[in-house]
């Protein structure tokens, strides 16, 4: 696990990954950490003692690494020691630190609205407006199928997406409008022998693959500058700014949950915090102490008879 070569050891994590499912991603991370503290070792993982994972979380403290950075390769090297070497005792002196809760950037509509009339072309904005107007994550856009387009049912069905789930989210008339305009031109040179339901919207430039996460961050933040957006948004922000504005709008925090497709309440009812319509919209107590006293009005029961 020292060197690039698979290892026996490193093999053998990655059975372990695969047989509980972990997606690419996470095995990346994983295996990640756990090259990083075989270098800072110098010597097999297999060989560490509680000392020397003692010394590690001392050193990435050190590394003035972020939280989330050192979190992750934690988690990574806790799956090594408890499920590939089974050393319980070495993964109980693994620890994480608790993240600060930030509130999510989110953009306006003033400046969502810029985004979209500046993108550069038909599929920018196709690409844009899934992002804005159904609150998909970016690897949820870039893997839409045509199969996934009910045009009848005005849905979009994402299938196991974060956490291997599936949900739905609307289609908008104008979503589905871009949506017909870029199927004429998009190009088909790599899926021509492919069933026209299993053909990715947004095919990439090889056969049989879809375009990147990374060039869609691209093509964000081109757009982003040209609008002349200051704030450091990110493509993220996109479904940020679809769950704050529905919030603003009045729409029923569980229906926005179900859409983003969370588990807990808990995650979606944080965009409650960057609501700025509500929350502008909410008067303060300071106001109310300049404000003339009511009287209260005298009951006709206390009132003479005339």
């Amino acid at each position: 696990m020292s060197t690039d070569t698979v290892t026996p050891l490193r093999q053998r994590m990655i059975e372990d990954m695969n047989a509980r499912k972990l997606c690419a991603g996470t095995q990346r991370g994983h295996i990640r950490g756990c090259k990083r503290f075989a270098a800072f070792l110098k010597r097999s993982p297999d060989t560490a003692t509680a000392e020397d994972i003692r010394r590690f979380q001392l050193h990435l403290a050190e590394a003035s690494l972020s939280i989330c950075t050192r979190n992750q390769i934690m988690t990574g090297l806790r799956f090594l020691f408890r499920v590939t070497l089974r050393r319980l005792d070495l993964a109980a002196d693994i620890y994480h630190l608790r993240e600060p809760q930030k509130i999510p950037l989110v953009m306006s509509q003033d400046e969502t609205r810029r985004l979209l009339a500046v993108a550069g072309n038909l599929k920018v904005r196709m690409l844009l407006s899934l992002g804005y107007g159904c609150g998909l994550r970016a690897g949820e856009v870039v893997r839409l199928k045509v199969k996934h387009i009910d045009s009848a049912q005005k849905i979009i069905r994402v299938e196991q997406s974060k956490g291997r789930k599936d949900r739905n989210v609307m289609l908008s008339p104008e979503v589905l409008d871009l949506l017909r305009q870029w199927w004429k031109v998009r190009p088909s040179r790599h899926d021509a022998g492919t069933i026209r339901e299993e053909r990715w919207l947004f095919p990439g430039n090889r056969s049989g693959k879809t375009m990147s996460t990374r060039q869609l961050n691209r093509l964000f933040h081109e757009a982003a500058d040209a609008a002349g957006i200051k704030k450091g948004v990110t493509l993220h922000a996109l479904r940020h700014s679809f769950a704050t504005h529905l919030l603003e709008r009045g729409t029923d925090i569980r229906v926005i949950q179900a859409l983003l497709g969370h588990d807990k309440l808990d995650t979606t009812a944080r965009y409650a915090r960057v609501a700025t319509g509500m929350i502008a919209g909410i008067e303060s107590p300071l106001d109310l102490l300049s404000r003339p006293r009511k009287k209260p009005k005298k009951n006709r029961k206390d009132q003479p008879p005339s």
